[in-house]
C-alpha cells in the first residue's frame, strides 16, 4: 500500500508540473476525437423510422466538418466514418494513441417503450470507478456489456494495481475539465436551440472510462420521442446541434488556452 501511495503522489507531482509547463508554454488545443455511437451489428436505440446509430454518424460527421472549416488548425479524429461497429475500447485506444485533447460522444437518448413525451438534451461525463464497478444496467453500457470481448477486456484492466492507480489518477485530473465542458455544451443546447435542459451528470459510462482526456458523452434528444426524433434527423436540427456543440467547445477552448 505504501508503494503505491508513492507511485500515487509521484505520478500526481509530475503531471502537476507538466501540466503547469505546458501553460507556460501556450497550451493550445491540437486534436479532437468524435466517436459516433454504435455502429454495424449495435444499431442503439431505436424511433419510428431511424437508429441512432445513422443519427449519430451524421451529427459526428457535420460536427467535424464544421471544426474544419471554422478551426482548421485542429486536427479532427472521426472513430467511424461508415456504418461500422468499433469496439469499446478501441474507441479510447484511438484516442490516447493520438493524444487527443478532447474526447466527444455523440448519442441518442431513448425511453421504454410506452413512453413518447419525454424530451431534451443530456451530457455525461464519467464517474471515475473501476471498470467492473460500472453501472451495468446503463443503456450505453448494454452493447459493451454484450461484446464478446468485454470480459477479457476487464479482467486485463482491473488486474493490475498500477494501471489503476494511473486510471484512477488521469480520471480525478480530467473530471473538472470534463464538466467545464458538459456544462458548456448543456447551456448552448438550451441558449442556442430552446433545448428541455435535462443537466450534466456523472455515471458509469464505459464508453469514457479509458479515454484519457477530458471526455463528454452527449444525448442530443430522445429518438423515442415523435418530434425529437424528427428534430434530430433534420437538416436544421443537426445543424442547430452542431452549432451548439461546436460554440461550447470554442469556449471551453478560449477558457482553458487563456
Amino acid at each position: 500500500m505504501r508503494q503505491k501511495t508513492i507511485i500515487l503522489f509521484t505520478l500526481i507531482s509530475l503531471f502537476c508540473l507538466s501540466n503547469h509547463v505546458s501553460r507556460a508554454q501556450g497550451y493550445r488545443i491540437k486534436t479532437i476525437v468524435i466517436d459516433a455511437g454504435h455502429g454495424g451489428v449495435k444499431p442503439g436505440a431505436k424511433g419510428r423510422y431511424s437508429y441512432e446509430k445513422n443519427v449519430a454518424l451524421e451529427v459526428a460527421l457535420k460536427l467535424g466538418k464544421k471544426f474544419e472549416k471554422e478551426l482548421p488548425s485542429i486536427k479532427i479524429i472521426q472513430i467511424r466514418k461508415t456504418d461500422v461497429d468499433v469496439d469499446w475500447y478501441r474507441r479510447a485506444e484511438i484516442a490516447n494513441d493520438a493524444k487527443a485533447d478532447i474526447f466527444i460522444s455523440i448519442h441518442c437518448n431513448s425511453m421504454p417503450k410506452g413512453n413518447h413525451t419525454t424530451r431534451g438534451t443530456e451530457t455525461f461525463v464519467g464517474a471515475y470507478r473501476r471498470i467492473n464497478e460500472m453501472d451495468a444496467g446503463l443503456k450505453e453500457n448494454e452493447d459493451i456489456i454484450n461484446d464478446k470481448n468485454y470480459k477479457n477486456k476487464e479482467e486485463a484492466i482491473v488486474t493490475d494495481p498500477e494501471e489503476l492507480i494511473k486510471l484512477s489518477l488521469y480520471k480525478s485530473l480530467y473530471r473538472a475539465k470534463s464538466l467545464s465542458l458538459a456544462k458548456l455544451v448543456q447551456k448552448n443546447y438550451t441558449e442556442l436551440n430552446k433545448r428541455v435542459n435535462r443537466g450534466v451528470k456523472e455515471q458509469g459510462l464505459l464508453v469514457l472510462q479509458r479515454a484519457a482526456m477530458p471526455s463528454i458523452l452527449t444525448e442530443i434528444g430522445f429518438i423515442s420521442n415523435p418530434e425529437e426524433e424528427d428534430y434530430i434527423n433534420s437538416d436544421e436540427g443537426q445543424e442547430e446541434i452542431v452549432n451548439a456543440i461546436f460554440k461550447a467547445v470554442s469556449e471551453y477552448k478560449k477558457e482553458i488556452e487563456n
